[in-house]
């Protein structure tokens, strides 16, 4: 049987970028207009502990409007924030806090409750605020902000949501912050600042905040999440024939490397309409077949595309040989355990995968794959999984395919309207 993939899609706007487009509106002096924002569960975990500390947001059109508070003035919220299932909400979030000379509390839903907070608390507390977790490293965690000093931080992993805490704590309390990371991870923070007004300076693999002026109103479209594209990439790479094409992708660069990744393996993608909007490159993407072929993945290529790696499990499973992944520990603190979850949701099927403690091994193979996907609530977990049951002769079955909702409501819709 084959398996045809068609048309042109859009896909929703970047997540990474949405959580700070609102908090940079928050805390910019003036009305900012967002258009494209992700509507999903995390973005709304943003907005409303925004909303909650006095920040008026309103949609008009399509636009989502945010009314700026300016440096440091947030209300102390009345309650516990809700980050529901968002890292991104809990961490940067954190940095914000962590500026503001009052007490918030911040806390999750079970997942995001076991993640890692440690690694943005150090840093936070090395500049002067209080933070304490309640539940070993996770939320619920107490953040106990007031006047800061600064920091030049060296930072163990590559981490955006780090860099950004550090950043957006040193913008609000005016001091000078600088990060050094070991690979460099997704700049669109130190981008976005330095758009609105913001002195930031940075290398390879450093980024600086000089207090030097205030983030002025922005008026800003937000680019189709090209995470959420590399799914649709996914299933064109697997298809028979056919073509599709993805509309208005960002492509940043600290963002494409699964797009890399995909080309190694036998993909044939092209890039048309390429151009900058804002403080963010974007463009067309044009996915046909291809033969893939395993790869080896890891070092500082894995910060680009930790959040496909999951994905790339699954296409590997398709793949000519072996595919290899290492240097990819943090897999296991995202939603799930995401290493230990594609090679038990392999097997299960009927592949062969082996666990590594920093990665994966998965051979490939042409044989059907058949059995129950247990996604643990993990949106990615479930799309990459779901590319995978849409390829005729599998019989595959997700346990959870509402858990979507976290990055792409309309997965699924989308997904069964470019393949056949």
């Amino acid at each position: 049987m084959t398996f045809t993939v068609r048309g042109s899609l859009t896909v929703p706007g970047d997540k990474s970028i949405s959580h700070r487009a609102l908090m940079l509106g928050a805390l910019s002096e003036g009305v900012s207009s967002i258009t494209g924002l992700l509507e999903s569960d995390d973005i709304r975990a943003t907005t409303g502990a925004l909303n909650s500390c006095g920040v008026s947001t309103q949609t008009i059109a399509g636009t989502l409007r945010v009314t700026g508070v300016g440096k440091r003035g947030l209300r102390s919220p009345s309650s516990d924030i809700d980050c529901a299932n968002s890292g991104t909400s809990a961490r940067l979030l954190a940095g914000i806090f962590a500026a503001h000379d009052f007490t918030t509390r911040l806390v999750g839903d079970a997942s995001l409750s076991r993640r890692p907070m440690r690694r943005v608390a150090r840093p936070l507390e090395a500049m002067g605020a209080t933070l304490r977790s309640e539940n070993n490293d996770g939320l619920p965690m107490r953040i106990v902000g007031g006047s800061l000093r600064g920091i030049d931080w060296v930072s163990e992993t590559a981490s955006a949501q780090v860099k950004s805490a550090i950043l957006l704590a040193g913008y609000n309390a005016s001091v000078p912050v600088s990060i050094v990371e070991p690979f460099r991870s997704r700049d669109h923070t130190e981008r976005m600042m330095r758009a609105f007004g913001a002195r930031i300076e940075n290398t390879a693999r450093d980024v600086c905040f000089i207090p030097d002026g205030s983030l002025r109103r922005f008026d800003l479209t937000i680019p189709g999440d090209v995470s959420s594209a590399a799914f649709f990439v996914a299933a064109a790479m697997l298809a028979s024939r056919g073509e599709l094409r993805l509309l208005g992708v960002g492509l940043n660069p600290t963002r494409t490397g699964f797009l890399d990744l995909a080309r190694r393996m036998g993909a044939r993608i092209d890039i048309e309409d390429s151009r900058d909007e804002a403080c963010e490159p974007l463009g067309t993407l044009v996915c046909r077949p291809g033969s893939l072929e395993g790869i080896t993945v890891g070092g500082p290529e894995v910060p680009g595309c930790i959040d496909e790696l999951p994905l790339i499990a699954v296409l590997a499973a398709r793949a000519e040989g072996e595919t290899i992944v290492s240097g990819a520990a943090e897999l296991r603190v995202k939603e799930s355990d995401r290493i230990s979850a594609v090679v038990t949701n392999l097997r299960a099927l009927g592949a062969r995968a082996e666990e590594r403690p920093d990665g994966f091994v998965v051979a490939g193979s042409d044989a059907p794959l058949r059995g129950l996907v247990r996604t643990h609530g993990d949106h990615r977990i479930a799309m990459a999984f779901g590319v995978l049951a849409a390829l005729p002769g599998n019989e595959i079955t997700i346990d959870d395919p509402a858990c979507v909702g976290v990055s792409y409501p309309g997965f699924w819709d989308d997904l069964r309207l470019v393949t056949r």
